[in-house]
């Protein structure tokens, strides 16, 4: 039976509207997921409610579904199962927009296998809680975290700060910019390179934010689309572009950026004065998890110290309040960030795709 569900499920991925090789996020390491196909069906609850159970007492299989990169996936469930050893964590791995296709696939026959879902953006998780597709729990370790980056009903919490910043190639620019204008003068004509909302969850917020920000507009794309930059799939090939000198400037999330400096790469992290978006990789538990106890123990877990510092390691700026970022990285309260309504962006964000397309094609 289990058979004919998954063959089922995929079916039903490749004819679905939202699903599609061209909603695919960036993967900065190559994919390696193993996927829980249990079908067993749980009570819900709509409570908010505490996670209390001592580690022993928690156990079982948890089904994790993700856009991070497989090793730091990897890390977080060895974390975790180092301090919860009963429970046997299950990890799907994809691109924000395919992990989302997968989802609402299963939610289509009634079958939804995850129990905890960390994906790129507020937004995307403003679609599952308006499908009311998630579980509202209060963690304790929320009181760490700014009110600004949890959701006002408990249904999911920011879990890092993932900066969109100008990368650029220090062999090849001489005059350091501080302004995203760089891109778009004539010393950087076919010289940008960035990354698709097409495919990569980080780039549509972006998109999102950007042309609803004050000098900037979709006017920005279009100066960026005169200035003949290159658009890839994801943020991975827009920093081997200039790490590699193929280009001299990218927008590119940070941790990768800094990663790739402390390496011996020749770039240089740009925060403009102007403000940067900024993305959180929210985790939020779903709403017919199969084990409950152990989801909330994940998110607890993810939002605690040890899990931020964990984090950290790994080369992402905390969201836990207190904490210091890697090196080359800016906090939260060093930043200026720019943003908008979650609620205008979750209703537009196809309107944003398709506004994109026209500017720069199916590129």
């Amino acid at each position: 039976m289990k058979f004919l569900i998954s063959f089922f499920l995929i079916s039903l991925m490749m004819i679905l509207p939202a699903c599609g090789a061209d909603n695919v996020e960036e993967q900065v390491l190559e994919n390696s997921a193993s996927v829980n196909e249990t079908t067993e069906e749980n009570e819900t609850t709509e409570e908010i409610s505490v996670n209390t159970g001592e580690p022993e007492e928690i156990s079982g299989t948890l089904s994790f579904y993700t856009s991070q990169p497989d090793a730091d996936a990897e890390a977080l469930a060895d974390g975790f199962k180092a301090k919860y050893g009963n429970v046997d964590v299950e990890i799907f791995r994809s691109g924000t927009e395919e992990v989302i296709s997968k989802l609402l696939a299963e939610e289509e026959v009634g079958a939804v296998q995850a129990d905890v879902l960390l994906v790129a953006d507020a937004v995307t998780f403003e679609g599952l809680k308006e499908k009311d597709l998630l579980l509202s729990y209060e963690s304790p370790e929320l009181n760490a975290i700014p009110d600004e980056f949890v959701d006002v009903d408990n249904m999911y919490s920011g879990t890092k700060i993932m900066s969109t910043i100008m990368a650029v190639n220090t062999n090849m620019v001489d005059d350091l910019p501080t302004s995203w204008s760089a891109l778009t003068t004539e010393e950087a004509l076919n010289e940008v390179i960035m990354p698709s909302p097409l495919y990569s969850g980080a780039a549509a917020y972006n998109a999102g934010v950007f042309s609803r920000t004050k000098d900037f507009g979709w006017e920005f794309y279009e100066n960026l689309h005169d200035n003949e930059a290159t658009v890839v799939q994801g943020n991975g090939a827009v920093l081997k572009s200039v790490a590699g000198g193929e280009k001299a400037y990218g927008m590119v999330v940070d941790f990768i950026v800094a990663s790739s400096k402390l390496e011996g790469a020749p770039v240089e992290l740009i925060y403009p004065d102007e403000g940067v978006p900024v993305i959180t990789e929210p985790v939020g538990i779903l709403g017919n998890t199969d084990n409950e106890a152990a989801a909330k123990a994940f998110v607890d877990f993810i939002l605690s110290e040890e899990g931020q510092q964990l984090s950290i390691g790994v080369g992402y700026t905390p969201i836990r309040e207190g904490l210091a970022p890697p090196e080359e990285l800016k906090g939260v309260d060093e930043l200026t960030v720019l943003s908008n309504d979650l609620t205008d962006l979750l209703k537009t964000r196809e309107e944003d795709k398709e506004q994109f397309r026209s500017i720069f094609g199916d590129e």
